[in-house]
């Protein structure tokens, strides 16, 4: 497979299979899933619209995409987060899997009309290359949705203080041996992401703005979803922070327009159309 990380691979499939979001309630993954989709033009799809899930992970929102859709293609290198993903989606028949990487030309050029890449293409070696190899696969016009991890720009010195010792500690952490690293960072979930992210939620029900704590955007998921992402961010090696501006350029450098930026939560979720 190209422009992929074998071991960053190797360790989203065991999070995905530890993690398989089965037992979260249909509403806390929709209001995740709200985050990232309320400025996705669902209006300029129909049923005969065809798109794709690139790096589809358990398929978490796949679920919420393919009922709205003519057709969904959901792409992962990983094979057992691709097992998961099945059987996510199996009340769905418009849905197809394919075993791939972002660069593996596997949809035929300019045959989507619509596709979306959440949280991925900042974990493997050439980012550019992958918005350009999303690019390629989609009709003329058709929109993007994107999200990539933010190198909080927005935050104060403090948060961002806190973040680079936390990275130190990812750097050690995501090299530990599988069984290690799973019971470390469960460990970090409970006795890190919980507390700050309750902390947040009780400065929101007291009429505080909660976005001073860090971990805020969990305030209101539930334990299953900071669990998961514990693992994602300690666990993951390869991993990659941009700026609204750089996001802006790649996505232009990679031929799309119109570019807009979510100003809510998570940072930095964009639409953009292919030129």
């Amino acid at each position: 497979m190209k422009n992929i990380d074998k071991k960053v691979v190797a360790d989203f499939g065991e999070e995905w299979d530890r993690f398989r979001q089965s037992n979260i309630s249909k509403v806390d993954l929709k209001m995740a899933w709200d985050q990232y989709f309320s400025i996705f033009p669902f209006e300029k799809l129909n049923s005969n619209s065809v798109g794709f899930d690139m790096g589809c992970g358990s398929g978490r929102w796949a679920v919420f995409s393919a009922p709205r859709v003519g057709f969904l293609n959901c792409i992962d290198p990983s094979i057992k987060a691709l097992n998961v993903a099945k059987d996510n989606l199996s009340e769905f028949n418009n849905v197809a899997f394919h075993n791939a990487s972002v660069s593996d030309d596997i949809l035929e050029p300019g045959s989507q009309d619509f596709g979306y890449c959440l949280g991925v293409l900042h974990h493997v070696p050439d980012t550019v290359e992958g918005l350009k190899c999303c690019n390629k696969i989609l009709k003329h016009g058709a929109p993007f949705l994107l999200y990539l991890y933010y190198n909080f720009e927005n935050r104060s010195l403090i948060f961002k203080t806190i973040w680079w010792l936390s990275n130190i500690i990812r750097l050690v952490i995501s090299r530990m041996p599988s069984p290690i690293k799973k019971f470390i960072t469960y460990l970090i979930a409970i006795f890190i992401y919980y507390p700050l992210s309750r902390l947040a939620l009780l400065f929101e029900k007291s009429g505080i703005d909660p976005r001073y704590i860090p971990l805020s955007d969990y305030r209101n998921k539930a334990f299953t979803f900071l669990a998961t992402d514990s693992l994602d961010r300690f666990g993951t090696r390869l991993e990659k922070r941009y700026s609204r501006k750089d996001i802006h350029k790649m996505l232009e450098e990679a031929g799309f327009e119109n570019i807009k930026f979510s100003n809510a939560e998570p940072f930095w979720v964009c639409i953009c159309y292919k030129k």
